[in-house]
């Protein structure tokens, strides 16, 4: 394949926190183009969102020495969902290849991923069948990904968090999204172009522990669950029909036993108190799912920046 004809890969990689994995990501990759892919030029974009630790150090040292690897840093920690959209934008080859930085998804997948974009799949994406994080956190996730499936009106990729190849022609259209909270993995799977699929085990982080506590997780999953469902809300609306309708009967069925058993017929409190209970139990269910819908409305009619950037290595200067 001469010069011309080459084509360009480039690998995105979101980081934060990933000091200790950085070096090793930038060694199996060079392996991987040096051995596998040799018939192709890439680039390497390192995107750092604002790490509390060395990595943003360990990226310019690789920058330093490397022609083809690029540093972005963020000026502010944006959030993974942010950062990552973000990441997949920079590439600028024929396919972006995103996989993240603490190594829990191999990169030693690219040259499969490859063989199936040359093939005419323009969207290849990683699908775990077993993952080495603790076993209660791979059930939870099997459970989500059910429950989205099953309530979104597009089908989604089960077990599948961002990491893929992706054609140029995808990236475009991911361009225009205009939303300042995107969900990547439902805008793979709305958008994406003849999708292939290709299974992998997951290892463990190479940062030692997850990045992400409770809140971070409820906040990723109420945004596929807001973006890509509308069945929650509907549901609020049949099951308020439903209780009003036997609330009436209940009320009719009351009255009439009142009126033929006026001083006889007593009721106590306790069947009133359930009843206030339960219903206003529903009713507060229902206002925090509203409000959830509500909060993703007001995000995205900010039209904030997905990201602000802070620092630049490797770019040409008229680029930084």
């Amino acid at each position: 394949m001469s010069k011309k004809e080459r084509k360009m890969i480039s690998v995105a990689i979101p980081c934060w926190a990933e000091e200790k994995s950085i070096a090793t990501m930038y060694e199996r990759l060079i392996k991987i183009f040096k051995n596998e892919l040799s018939n192709y030029d890439y680039e390497i974009i390192f995107v750092d969102d604002c790490s509390p630790d060395s990595t943003w150090k360990e990226i310019g040292k690789i920058c330093d020495k490397d022609k083809n690897v690029k540093g972005i840093r963020n000026a502010k920690n944006f959030g993974f969902t942010r950062n990552v959209f973000a990441t997949l934008l920079y590439g600028q080859g024929d396919a972006t290849f995103l996989v993240f930085g603490d190594l829990q998804d191999p990169p030693e997948i690219l040259p499969e991923m490859v063989k199936e974009w040359e093939s005419g799949h323009k969207v290849v994406v990683g699908q775990k069948t077993h993952s080495a994080e603790p076993k209660l956190m791979y059930a939870l996730r099997t459970v989500y990904y059910k429950l989205i499936g099953k309530l979104s009106d597009s089908k989604q990729i089960q077990h599948f968090n961002g990491f893929g190849l992706y054609d140029k022609a995808f990236i475009d259209v991911m361009r225009t999204i205009d939303d300042p909270c995107p969900y990547l993995k439902g805008l793979v799977a709305e958008f994406g172009m003849d999708i292939k699929i290709v299974q992998y085990e997951q290892a463990l982080s190479m940062r030692g522990k997850s990045g992400f506590n409770f809140m971070k997780y409820y906040d990723v999953a109420m945004i596929g669950i807001t973006s890509y469902t509308k069945i929650l809300m509907r549901l609020a609306t049949f099951v308020s029909a439903f209780l009003g309708v036997i609330s009436a009967i209940l009320a009719v069925y009351v009255l009439i036993r009142k009126i033929l058993n006026w001083n006889s017929y007593l009721y106590g409190t306790a069947a009133i108190l359930i009843g206030v209970f339960f219903l206003g139990a529903i009713q507060l269910f229902f206002l925090g799912i509203l409000g959830e819908y509500i909060l993703t409305i007001n995000t995205r009619s900010m039209k904030r920046p997905l990201v602000v950037i802070g620092e630049k290595k490797g770019f040409p200067e008229e680029t930084k």
